[in-house]
C-alpha cells in the first residue's frame, strides 16, 4: 500500500490535472459560442447572395462565367486537383485532427499528383513528417477565423483556378452534425455547380418576375460570385473550428469525470492508510505499555 505522503500528493497532482481540464473546457466553450455567433452575423449577408446568384441563373440560365467552367474538354486523369485540409492547431481534441488527416490520405492516394494547402498546425506538421509535400507558402492558422482569412484563402485558390494551375478545388473540414457527430467533410469549392443552388432548383418553373441587373447580368456575376466563394470557404472554416472545439470540449469532460473519479478512489485509499497508521500507532501505544508492566 502507498504511504499517506505518497497517496497527497497523488491527490495534489490530480487536483491541479483537473483545474487545466475544467480551464480548457470552458475555453473551448467560449470559443465555440463565439464563433456560432459570428457566423450568424454574417450568414444572411451570404445567404442573400446566394439567392442572387440563383435568381441570376434563372432568369439567364445561358449566361457562362468563369467560375462555372467544368472545363470537360480536361480528362479525369489530366485535371489538375487541389485539396484544402482544414486541421487544428492543438492537439488534445480526441480524434478530430486523426479523422480528418485519414480522410486527406484516402483522396491523395486517388490524386497522388494533387496540390495540398493546409490550415492550422497539426495538419502542416503530420504532412511534413510523413514527407508528403504541401504548399509551403500557404501558411494560415485554424485559430478564430475570420472573413478576411477566408477571402484571402478564396482569392488564393480562385486565381490558381483562373490561371488554369487547378481545374478543382476540394475543401475538406469538419461538419458538426451534432455534440457528439464530428463528420469529416468532402466538399467541392471551385468549379461551381449551378444545381447547388436551391432556389435555382425550386423556383425554376414558378418564379416569373422580371428582374434587370445594372449594369449588367455578367458584371453583378464577377462581384457575386467571388464574394459567394468567400462564404462557402468561412462557413467551412467556422465549422471546423467549432468541431475542434466541441470535441476538445467532449475531451476535457471526460478527462475531468476520470479525474473526478480518481480522486474518489484516491480519497477512499487515503482514508484506509490513515486509518491503518491510527491503528498501528494505537497498537504500538498498547503493547508498549502492557511492557511496562
Amino acid at each position: 500500500m502507498a504511504s499517506i505522503k505518497e497517496i497527497r500528493t497523488h491527490i495534489k497532482s490530480v487536483e491541479q490535472t483537473l483545474k487545466i481540464t475544467n480551464a480548457m473546457y470552458l475555453i473551448s466553450s467560449s470559443n465555440l459560442r463565439r464563433a456560432r455567433r459570428q457566423l450568424n452575423n454574417v450568414e444572411p449577408y451570404f445567404r442573400k447572395i446566394e439567392v442572387t446568384i440563383s435568381d441570376i441563373l434563372h432568369h439567364s440560365p445561358e449566361i457562362s462565367h468563369p467560375f462555372f467552367d467544368k472545363r470537360p474538354e480536361i480528362s479525369p486523369a489530366a485535371r489538375k486537383v487541389g485539396y484544402i485540409v482544414v486541421s487544428g492547431d492543438k492537439g488534445l481534441a480526441g480524434a478530430y485532427n486523426h479523422n480528418i488527416l485519414k480522410l486527406a490520405e484516402e483522396k491523395l492516394a486517388k490524386h497522388p499528383n494533387a496540390s495540398l494547402f493546409v490550415v492550422g498546425q497539426m495538419g502542416r506538421s503530420y504532412f511534413q513528417e510523413h514527407h508528403i509535400p504541401i504548399d509551403g507558402e500557404f501558411l494560415y492558422t485554424a485559430q478564430n477565423p475570420t472573413i478576411a482569412r477566408a477571402r484571402d484563402i478564396a482569392e488564393n485558390m480562385m486565381d490558381q483556378f483562373l490561371a488554369g494551375s487547378l481545374d478543382d478545388v476540394y475543401i475538406l473540414f469538419t461538419r458538426l452534425v451534432s455534440s457528439f457527430d464530428l463528420e469529416p467533410t468532402v466538399h467541392k469549392l471551385l468549379p461551381l455547380d449551378p444545381d447547388v443552388f436551391p432556389e435555382y432548383e425550386a423556383n425554376r418553373d414558378t418564379y416569373n418576375r422580371e428582374v434587370a441587373y445594372v449594369p449588367s447580368v455578367k458584371a453583378v456575376m464577377d462581384r457575386l460570385v467571388p464574394s459567394y466563394v468567400n462564404g462557402d470557404l468561412l462557413g467551412a472554416l467556422v465549422e471546423s473550428y467549432c468541431s475542434e472545439q466541441n470535441a476538445r470540449m467532449t475531451a476535457m469532460k471526460s478527462s475531468s469525470d476520470a479525474a473526478g473519479d480518481m480522486l474518489k478512489d484516491l480519497g477512499l485509499s487515503y482514508n484506509r492508510a490513515r486509518q491503518a497508521a491510527i491503528t498501528q500507532e494505537i497498537t504500538e501505544v498498547v503493547g508498549g505499555a502492557q511492557a511496562a508492566r
